[in-house]
């Protein structure tokens, strides 16, 4: 099943959907097998280490250092990975409350991780941004 292509429609059926928990990110390093027993929702491969995309009580039963804490917001729409300028309306938006985020594309949504404290504003932007696209 192949996903939506059109940004205008994306745009306008992305429901971003603000997910239980908090999340950090980790870096760990040699083979990943040890580390997926923590069951990180994603991962990646640097040259410096492994990164771990873990809930931060994951992280801290397991002793690892971490950055800020971080709130998932994952949008409804079964988006394709050739889809051109969603990741550059959801940034945009997110620039402009003043927000950061980091977007994790997967293979049916995308997933947003935003500081926990600016969760909230962040799916309001969203919102604001999906209702303008009409």
């Amino acid at each position: 099943m192949s996903g939506e292509t059109d940004l205008a429609r994306l745009l306008a059926e992305m429901t971003p959907i603000l997910q239980e928990g908090e999340y950090v990110y980790c870096t760990v390093q040699g083979d990943a097998a040890p580390w997926l027993a923590l069951e990180p929702i994603g991962t990646f491969r640097e040259a410096e280490g492994l990164t771990l995309i873990l809930e931060r009580s994951r992280a801290d039963t397991a002793g690892l250092s971490y950055g800020p804490v971080l709130r998932l917001i994952t949008l409804g729409v079964h988006s394709a990975l050739e889809a051109v300028g969603l990741t550059a309306a959801v940034s945009g938006a997110l620039t402009r409350a003043g927000i950061s985020a980091n977007i994790v594309a997967a293979y049916y949504h995308d997933h947003i991780f935003v500081p926990a404290a600016d969760a909230e504003r962040a799916v309001d932007a969203l919102r604001g941004l999906s209702r303008g696209s009409n």
